[in-house]
């Protein structure tokens, strides 16, 4: 009997008969991934191995999303399933741990519910994820139920000395520059989990970004639940809250992109989830004068009709959003606006949806991407009135959708004959400075290229919102790669 198909003891990891091994199975978007791969180098720096295969894990940590319905129902499904699928493994000694926003929301319930489970983390424990993985693995199971290590308040953010495993491809990485959001957006319950906006030092995540450039990385992705907001907590408040953005204050996003351009170095940052509220002359002309921030802005709006915002709590108006689109449009030439709307929100008449048609219509941003309202527990907004029946959002997340798609392809189109900047993901796949990995559109190359490299790509077509192009310039010093199949 070997450590793959016995339990591991207590005796074994104060030996150190048995190596611990820890798979790890993260849900959710960019934000949950970077805790993922926290928990993972602390769980390193603790003398553990992390493994890809569930088969041979001591101990599988299932990273849970708790954003809206369908993110918690997939949370779910993904603990019961790696509970059944340790049974059918005949491992009924593989601890399994439930660690994110589901568990940092609802782990006392989750407890009585899962009984399964042999413990909970949440938030502010990724950075002691290896110490609960031993005390886990080293605890006999009680008869009460599992371990809950999940305090009620989130306070936590990581430093650029915080140890990571990372989780994305070698030429790309998401690095979190605030956590928790001070917005009462009326659909959200983001703050209740993730608490108040705290903001990293600038030179910790400059540290960051030039330790992620050294190690080769080539598009750094910066994200928070309110990019723009970065560095406004810190400020010297003596000059009154309320006065307009002075850099001399404190940190700004502005002064951080400064700071960024002065690193040495081939490579992209991209501004992730930023808030229409918080931006400023300051930062448009920054984005334009850079050779380092990809052109491109990723900016949530929610909805655009008035009566909408403010039943949203959106902290911003109609004519403030149709200002910014323009003279961010005019300050940073050849943009890509990226932009997410909800419809079916509590009160969403007919006549407001029509108002977000035809702003789409007009404003054809290059990305979208279309929500239906999820009526959140112990949000405000799920207890209004005037709900929204699922038929009535489900079409019109189609008729949304639809219109976006053919102005997705109308743009694409203009890109036929163009010579762009990419970044090569896959031997027969890049993405342009326009778009975010996971998330957008792809070039299809029409023979293989060097991955983690950038190159120029001739457009020569589309694939509805795919671009089709041939590399016309290789890297120096490299040479094509050949076609990869398989999965590694």
């Amino acid at each position: 009997m070997d450590s793959l198909t016995r339990p591991l003891t207590a005796t074994d990891l104060l030996t150190g008969t048995f190596p611990v091994k820890v798979g790890m199975i993260s849900l959710g978007c960019a934000k949950n991934l970077v805790d993922a791969e926290v928990m993972l180098g602390d769980i390193v720096n603790h003398g553990m191995e992390v493994t890809r295969n569930a088969e041979e894990a001591d101990v599988l940590i299932v990273n849970t999303c708790a954003f809206i319905d369908s993110a918690k129902e997939e949370s779910i499904e993904a603990i019961l399933h790696a509970h059944e699928k340790r049974g059918l493994r005949r491992r009924p000694g593989q601890k399994l741990i439930v660690s994110g926003c589901l568990a940092q929301r609802f782990s006392n319930e989750l407890a009585d519910e899962m009984p399964e489970v042999d413990a909970f983390m949440g938030l502010d424990q990724i950075e002691k994820a290896g110490e609960i993985v031993r005390s886990v693995v080293g605890t006999a199971r009680a008869n009460t139920g599992p371990l809950n290590f999940v305090t009620p308040k989130s306070r936590y953010i990581p430093d650029y000395t915080t140890p990571r495993f990372r989780l994305t491809p070698s030429h790309f990485a998401y690095l979190k520059i605030a956590e928790g959001c001070n917005h009462p957006c009326s659909f959200c319950v983001i703050p209740q989990m993730r608490g108040r906006h705290r903001s990293r030092s600038m030179q910790s995540v400059e540290a960051e970004v030039r330790r992620l450039v050294l190690e080769g990385v080539k598009e750094i992705n910066l994200i928070s639940q309110d990019t723009t907001y970065y560095g406004m907590d810190l400020w010297d408040r003596k000059a009154g809250p309320k006065q307009p953005v002075d850099s001399s204050r404190g940190p700004t996003l502005t002064r951080l992109l400064e700071r960024i351009e002065a690193i040495p170095g081939d490579f992209w940052v991209r501004l992730l989830y930023t808030h229409p509220a918080h931006w400023s002359p300051e930062l448009i002309e920054a984005l334009a004068a850079s050779s380092k921030v990809a052109k491109y802005i990723d900016m949530p709006l929610q909805h655009i009709d008035e009566e909408m915002l403010g039943l949203m709590r959106r902290e911003t108006t109609r004519q403030h959003v149709e200002d910014l689109i323009e003279a961010i449009r005019e300050g940073i030439p050849g943009v890509t606006l990226r932009t997410t709307f909800i419809v079916g929100f509590p009160g969403e008449k007919e006549e407001h949806f029509e108002s977000l048609l035809e702003f789409i219509e007009r404003v054809r941003f290059q990305r979208l991407g279309i929500f239906t309202y999820s009526r959140e527990e112990g949000s405000r907004a799920a207890k209004m009135a005037n709900q929204v029946p699922a038929a009535t959002k489900a079409k019109r997340y189609r008729q949304a959708m639809e219109l976006q798609q053919r102005i997705a392809y109308e743009h694409a189109g203009t890109m036929i004959g163009k010579e762009i900047k990419a970044l090569v993901e896959q031997p027969l796949i890049a993405r342009s400075e326009g778009d975010a990995p996971e998330v957008d559109t792809r070039i299809l190359l029409s023979r293989p290229a060097p991955v983690g490299t950038f190159t120029k790509v001739l457009v020569t077509g589309t694939q509805t919102y795919d671009l089709r192009g041939d590399p016309v310039e290789m890297p120096s010093g490299t040479r094509e790669a050949a076609p990869q199949t398989g999965e590694l």
